[in-house]
């Protein structure tokens, strides 16, 4: 206790010291109050983050290849896609970047004769529990998908079978199946709500369906390999990557075409993109480069390379859009990414080969 003898300047000291005795480390960003779920691919199984501190919550057994991953419009679920199709080698490449493709038609004859359609399924992870608590049957090979602006609704893209399902949460059926392109890969719902696009990564391919009538009202291509897609706020434009040109494409989400084709820094093989939440950012996760590029949404000048872990693949943002998570497949780990300070500012150990990142909202 301080006595009127002792100085001033000394107990003020002694006070801060105890002060930072019992405080514990600053790890995060103040306020913070989400969990991130990270997909792991060859474990089976999803990990669960504190976005406060960075520990580990859980390790939840999901299923066979849990990859694309996404949460509830009101943050209670999340959902995983789950397949039995074992993984193989991406094909050969020509001089164009465009696949080879050896056996008859399409290149995965054998892997489907392996595989366990059994395990083709969209995984359901209730939050409060941290638990798998059911799967709903979403056609075969399930590998990315999105969720309707209401909820209700799953987009699904069949990588193996060349379309996508449309599958009604509320009694697990498939409504409709959507003819698309060869090795449908990345899905995403516009904001409006009124379609939702699928690349397909073998031709470049790019389809979009209305939400309604389930009809494709539009159809574009883009380099080979696109994975994903992001929509600035008003939804008229769109970001997609071309993974084995090192590109992102602009989109014209009115017209749907192509209006700009960006060049991504030597090296870069992008699979993800986000928008920040004041539409003014969009993130790029390069693969192969070990980075994630940050570009001005509007003119698109490369802003900052941040260095991450091995092969960041999937990627996420926190709800302030403070941080940014990625998936490092080869390294079993998710970088943590502080985006006012551009830079990584912690690795935190997930399963065998993450894949893919969802951030949860803590539900009160």
């Amino acid at each position: 206790m301080c006595t009127r003898q002792r100085s001033a300047g000394l107990c003020s000291l002694r006070m801060l010291s105890l002060m930072l005795f019992v405080l514990p480390p600053l790890t995060g960003h103040a306020g913070e109050n989400f969990q991130v779920y990270v997909s792991n691919e060859k474990s089976g199984d999803v990990t669960v983050i504190n976005g406060s501190d960075n520990q580990v919550l859980a390790t939840i057994a999901a299923g066979k290849r849990p990859r694309g991953i996404h949460a509830s419009p009101d943050g209670k679920t999340v959902y995983v896609a789950l397949s039995g199709t074992p993984i193989a080698a991406p094909p050969q490449l020509d001089a164009k970047g465009n696949p080879i493709f050896v056996r008859g038609k399409d290149d995965d004859d054998d892997d489907v004769i392996k595989s366990d359609k059994s395990a083709d399924a969209i995984g359901v992870i209730d939050v409060a529990q941290r638990k798998l608590t059911g799967k709903i049957s979403a056609g075969s090979d399930p590998e990315e998908f999105a969720i309707s602006k209401d909820g209700t609704k799953l987009y699904v893209s069949n990588e193996d079978v060349k379309a996508a399902s449309v599958i009604n949460i509320a009694s697990g059926k498939v409504e409709h199946i959507v003819v698309v392109g060869q090795e449908p890969e990345g899905v995403a719902t516009s904001p409006d709500g009124k379609h939702f696009y699928v690349t397909c990564e073998a031709g470049g391919d790019v389809y979009v369906v209305d939400t309604a009538s389930y009809a494709t009202v539009g159809h574009f291509k883009v380099n080979v390999r696109p994975r994903t897609m992001a929509f600035l706020p008003g939804g008229k434009i769109g970001f997609i990557p071309s993974e084995s040109t090192g590109e992102l494409n602009v989109i014209d989400t009115v017209n749907f075409k192509v209006l700009k084709v960006i060049t991504l820094p030597a090296g870069s093989r992008p699979m993800s993109v986000k928008m920040s939440p004041d539409g003014r950012k969009v993130y790029v996760s390069n693969g192969r480069a070990g980075t994630i590029s940050v570009l001005d949404s509007h003119t698109y000048e490369l802003l900052n390379s941040i260095k991450v872990g091995t092969r960041p693949w999937g990627i996420a943002l926190s709800p302030d859009g403070k941080l940014l998570y990625s998936a490092n497949g080869p390294s079993n780990d998710v970088s943590v990414v502080d985006l006012d300070a551009n830079k990584e500012v912690a690795r935190v150990e997930a399963g065998t080969s993450p894949w893919a990142v969802a951030v949860v909202p803590n539900v009160q």
